[in-house]
């Protein structure tokens, strides 16, 4: 009997780590305010490198951000700091650490305003509800959309950094808010 073969979209194949996160989680919707600041931590820190870099770290900043208890990390200081500039399994980034500190210090206002950092970004879509594209190709999906522009123009407005409206579009799809899977994908 001939096994059925898997379709992915084509920026996860070759790769089983890569495969795996694909396949479970890109493109599912997180309505969970710790899985929203994961992956904005995450998204932040792949600035300028490739995601398979910072997916390779996951485990090792989830170890380095309290499992990504934004409260915690909130609290983080400059000792922290030193610590994580020290810690070979994430970006030694200054910058980006110290963005994802000050970041998370946003996160909580954000929660605080709207109630959860999931409402707040129900705002910018219309009726409240993540978008489904229809790519055929890699090609049909975008870096960018209006919508990630204006959460990115809001939340560098509410002091957020390392993260412009490419890692914000990055962001959606990771978070299930926009899924481009493409139309062939068996995870669709």
């Amino acid at each position: 009997m001939k096994m059925k073969k898997v379709k992915r979209c084509g920026w996860c194949k070759g790769d089983s780590l890569y495969e795996k996160y694909h396949d479970a989680e890109w493109g599912k919707l997180a309505t969970d305010d710790k899985k929203m600041f994961e992956f904005l931590t995450l998204e932040s820190a792949q600035a300028g490198l490739s995601w398979i870099t910072i997916l390779r770290k996951r485990e090792n900043y989830r170890k380095a951000f309290a499992n990504f208890d934004v409260k915690k990390v909130a609290k983080f200081g400059d000792e922290d700091v030193e610590k994580l500039l020290k810690n070979e399994g994430i970006v030694r980034n200054r910058l980006k650490i110290i963005s994802a500190i000050s970041n998370a210090k946003h996160f909580i206002d954000i929660q605080k305003e709207f109630g959860s950092f999931c409402n707040y970004i129900k705002t910018f879509f219309p009726s409240g509800k993540p978008v489904i594209n229809k790519p055929k190709s890699l090609a049909d999906i975008p870096a960018r959309t209006d919508i990630s522009d204006a959460i990115a123009k809001d939340m560098k407005k509410r002091g957020f950094k390392f993260f412009g409206t490419t890692i914000c579009y990055a962001h959606l799809q990771a978070t299930g808010w926009v899924n481009d899977h493409l139309v062939n994908c068996d995870f669709r």
